[in-house]
This record gives C-alpha cells, structure tokens and sequence, in this order.
C-alpha cells in the first residue's frame, strides 16, 4: 500500500464526531457551539450551515473525544441554555466522497411548485444518481435552485431531465460540475429577440409600410424553413427607398430584453468579454455594443446612397455559418478558449454557433433550437443566464448596492 493509500485508509476508520444544531437563528448560536467544543482540542474534519426562513441548522464533523459521553452531556446543557435541539452522534470516518459523474443542475420555474421539484429530485434517483447539495441561487422574479449531483454522467442525466422539464414547465440546465464550469469567460449573443425585445428588420419594414411581408419571411426563417441569406435577401429589398434616418428611429425605440443591462454588468464587473453577432444591421449593433460596453459586434451593413437604403447589403452575409465563424473568431481574438465560450440566441440561425460554444444557451427560441442546444431558458429574463454560471441574485444585488451603475 502506497504511503497516501494507507493515510486514506486510517482516515476512513479514524472514530469522529457529528455535531448537529437546530434551532431560531440569532447571532452566537455558531459561536457558542464551536467554543464548547474548542474546549476538548479537537480536530474539524467538516462543517456546514444554513438558515431558512430563520431556521438555522448546522452540522460540524469532528475528530472523537475519547470522553464524548461527557461532551454529549455538555452540549445538552448548552442546548437547553440556547433553546435550541442538538445531537451528538459517534461514527467513524469523514464523507463519503462524491462519486464520479458530477453535474451541477439549475432548476428555474416561474413559479418552482413543490411537484416539479420533486419530480426532478425523483429522476435523478431514476438514474441511480445522487443529490449532495441543494441551494437556492434566485427567489425573484424566478426561483431557481441548484442542485449538485454524482453519480451518473451529465449528458445521461441531462437527457432525463430535459424530458421532465418540459413536462413539468420548468428550464432545466446540466452541466459538468467540474473545475471548468466556472472557466467561462466569453459570451456571445444574438441580438434580435435576444439582446433586445423584437426584429429589428421587421421594425425597419413598418417605416417602410412593409411589415407583414417582411416578418412572414423572418418567421419562416428562424424556424428554419428558409435559407437565411435567401431570406435575409429578400427582406432587405423590401426596405429599398427608406431614408436613412429611419435607423435613428428604430435605434431609439429598441427596448433590451429585462435583464440584459444586469448581465451584461455583472458578468463585466468579473472580467468577462462580450461579444455580438447578428443576422441584422451593423448601423444598429455597433451603436448598441458602445451603449453597453460589448467588446466585440459583427452583423450585416446596409447599403446606402443618397441619404437612403438601397435594398442591398455590403459584403458577405452574416448567416448560420458566419455566426459560428465570427465565435470562433471572438474568442480567438479575447484568447478565450471554444469550452469557455457561452453562446446564447433564439433562431435557426444560431444552431451552429450554439453547438460550438462551451455551453449553448437557446433564449425563448424557436422548437428546433431548444431540441439542440445544451440548455434552454422560456422566461423572459436574459440574466437568468447568471445563474447558469453559479451567481446567485443576492450576489448581484450586493455589487449593484456596492458599485451603483
């Protein structure tokens, strides 16, 4: 036996000690606790606390005293002094150490009813997999929960869940919970009905008196019905003649998606970099990536002359390929590696881009978007994609009430 095998082993039959609290949460309940037992000169092997809805309960792993029938009787004086219940319980050993197969998995409901929880809580156990952890990382405007999970490799389990998910009405997101989920570092977006609220094409054809035309065609589009460069051809043809100064108009009824300046914030306020990409217009991208501090924008240019729109674009079209180009090209330029790339749209036109990014994030999307990408989100929140990244509302609002935008 190798000298680590045989410190594991004679750690595995060390007698110890679990200390479990509960009771009304109030400032020196931990305390008091920890100085009892700090008394006897043992040794914490592990320890964990949480409180709800003012109900605190903490456990502490110990090395065993060889008097801890006398310490049994302490902490029930203690506990009585307290008013609070605590147990004393003699085993051997520390944790059994999570298998392999880890998953971190994001619950989001709008409400998260107790029948949905426990209807992912009763797949999981399907799959032979178990729950280590549980908490909650939002409560408003949505609930969502993590649960940390081993056992059953991700991709297993995430095909499971996906299917109860929809069942039960809730966003269901697996990833690997490994070291490099929290690696993220870039996130690409689509902009229309993503970024921002609507098609921007759509609202230049209403200045244009060609809006049902024009959003038929993008509807067929982003269902994936229609070629993109064909459609997106057809669609600017449509808006031959408008006057340029209608691009100002539209910029300025633009309306973000709730949670895309929190987002965007937050994730800046980390480091990360945020790129771009859109099927749409540069003379709108490149004003809303300066309005919010993105790193990098690529989307198509209109042509124009004379003070007016041609029909035409400039260069190559920004297309399903080109989506998944310019990521790849975004992350090459931030130095970003593709497994911490995050890429988040809505439309048959982002498929390529999600499938290359780290993790795929399908936005509200049209049905064959949500059946391929990684993950999905139905609620109209774009920040809820914080809590795919393992940040929780509470840590946001601290920064907001810290650093005021």
């Amino acid at each position: 036996m190798t000298e680590l095998g045989a410190v594991e082993k004679a750690a595995a039959e060390r007698p110890t000690l679990l200390v479990t609290l509960t009771g009304t949460d109030r400032p020196g309940l931990t305390s008091a606790v920890l100085s009892t037992l700090a008394t006897r000169g043992l040794d914490v092997i592990d320890a964990e606390q949480v409180v709800l809805r003012g109900r605190l309960v903490l456990g502490v792993l110990l090395t065993a005293p060889h008097d801890h029938k006398n310490l049994k009787e302490e902490l029930k004086a203690l506990a009585d002094i307290l008013d609070v219940d605590i147990s004393v319980k003699k085993g051997v050993g520390d944790n059994e150490p999570r298998r392999k197969g880890r998953s971190q998995v994001t619950i989001i409901g709008h409400p998260l009813s107790a029948t949905g929880l426990a209807a992912i809580a009763g797949r999981i156990a399907d799959t032979g997999a178990n729950i280590d952890r549980i908490s909650r990382m939002a409560r408003y405007p949505v609930t969502a929960m993590e649960i940390a999970v081993s056992g059953v490799e991700p991709e297993a389990l995430r095909t499971v869940l996906a299917q109860e998910g929809v069942r039960q009405g809730l966003d269901i997101a697996v990833q690997d919970g490994g070291l490099y989920r929290r690696a993220k570092r870039l996130i690409v977006m689509d902009v229309d009905s993503t970024l921002i609220q609507g098609e921007v094409i759509e609202m230049l054809a209403a200045h244009a008196g060609r809006l049902d035309e024009v959003a038929a065609v993008t509807e067929q589009a982003m269902r994936g019905e229609l070629d993109f460069a064909e459609s997106l051809t057809h669609r600017v043809a449509a808006l031959e003649g408008l006057p340029v100064s209608a691009l100002d108009q539209v910029y300025d009824a633009i309306e973000l998606a709730p949670g895309a300046r929190t987002l965007v914030r937050t994730l800046k306020r980390l480091g990360y970099q945020f790129a771009i990409v859109s099927g749409g217009f540069s003379q709108i991208t490149d004003k809303l990536a300066a309005e919010l501090g993105i790193d990098y924008a690529k989307a198509n240019e209109l042509e124009i002359a004379d003070g007016k729109l041609t029909g035409r674009v400039v260069g190559e079209i920004v297309d399903r390929p080109g989506k998944a180009t310019a990521l790849r090209q975004f992350a090459e330029r931030s130095r970003t590696p593709l497994t911490q790339t995050v890429a988040i749209g809505d439309g048959a036109n982002d498929l390529d881009m999600l499938a290359a990014a780290g993790l795929g994030v399908a936005f509200n999307a049209k049905p064959v978007v949500r059946a391929a990408a990684d993950t999905h989100l139905s609620v109209p929140y774009l920040d809820t994609i914080l809590y795919l990244l393992g940040i929780t509302r509470e840590e946001v609002e601290t920064a907001d009430d810290e650093f005021p935008a």
